[in-house]
């Protein structure tokens, strides 16, 4: 079918809009590329750049100084982001599918128990004291594993998918014989996989990123997060910067070691994986994310 003019004219400055937001979008990161692997010297003289004059990889040098640790570190996370993401899509497609049925006694209860959390939280203290005393959690890898699984807003947000879902579907599976964890896991779950797409990132990106119950519960180094790892490899070249300027330490030294390239490097480190992964789940990711925009 040929297009009119008008037609032609309306998608070309679609597409050209969409083309800068999309270089717009690109300039922050490859800012961050470049300043990884620009010299300390020309970023505390002139700033970041994206067309730097002098190159150094000593961020990556010192960011990489210990290999086994880092790796290790690496795994941590890997591990915690894979078994996280998967029991807390588990828990929170099973907890959202049993307080979306109508014929659940309590469901307006526990609805409000949960929402009742997102405004009100015991604090800091009485989370760590019955982190570790109660439940002797210190230095343990279910410190880690347990606090990010279950978000109260994804449990709402895939609460709304499954409200969609037709009643009918699981009506006809229980005249079949089907039981209520059958229908959960053959029926339900199947097909809620943009929303499932949508938590899960939301449940990964979150175990990625945390380094908080690390700097809480962990002392032990093996069991160091990546971001908790990264944190304190910033922390140790900034500390050891501040030793070198207050007892009269070579300036030199200090200019040269990285700092602010260190961070982007560590940026680079961190959020390659993340970047790898999302082509694959972006399709079911769109879709996820616009759930409850249309009312029927």
């Amino acid at each position: 079918m040929k297009k009119s003019a008008d037609v032609k004219l309306f998608n070309g400055i679609s597409y050209g809009l969409i083309t800068i937001i999309a270089l717009l979008c690109l300039i922050p990161f490859a800012l961050v590329v470049m300043g990884s692997i620009t010299d300390e010297k020309e970023i505390i003289a002139n700033g970041f750049s994206l067309f730097p004059q002098s190159f150094s990889l000593e961020a990556y040098r010192t960011a990489l100084k210990e290999p086994v640790a880092i790796l290790r570190a690496y795994g941590v996370t890997i591990s915690l982001t894979t078994i996280g993401t998967a029991l807390g899509l588990f828990t929170v497609a099973m907890t959202a599918y049993v307080l979306q049925r109508k014929d659940f006694r309590w469901r307006n209860k526990f609805s409000f128990f949960f929402y009742f959390t997102t405004l009100f939280s015991g604090g800091l203290v009485p989370w760590y004291i019955l982190m570790v005393r109660y439940l002797d959690l210190k230095d343990s890898y279910l410190s880690l594993l347990l606090p990010p699984m279950l978000s109260v807003f994804n449990i709402i947000l895939m609460k709304s998918y499954l409200g969609g879902i037709p009643k009918a579907l699981t009506e006809a599976a229980k005249i079949d014989g089907a039981g209520d964890f059958e229908i959960f896991w053959k029926i339900i779950l199947p097909l809620s996989k943009p929303a499932l797409a949508t938590v899960g990132l939301f449940i990964a990106i979150g175990y990625w990123n945390d380094w908080y119950n690390s700097m809480l519960f962990i002392n032990n180094e093996n069991l160091y997060s990546l971001q908790y790892y990264l944190y304190k490899i910033v922390n140790n070249v900034e500390a050891y910067k501040t030793v070198l300027s207050q007892t009269g330490g070579s300036v030199g030294s200090a200019i040269n070691m990285p700092s602010e390239s260190l961070k982007m490097a560590l940026t680079v480190i961190v959020t390659g994986p993340i970047i790898l992964v999302y082509p694959f789940i972006q399709k079911y990711f769109v879709s996820g994310i616009t759930i409850g925009a249309v009312k029927e």
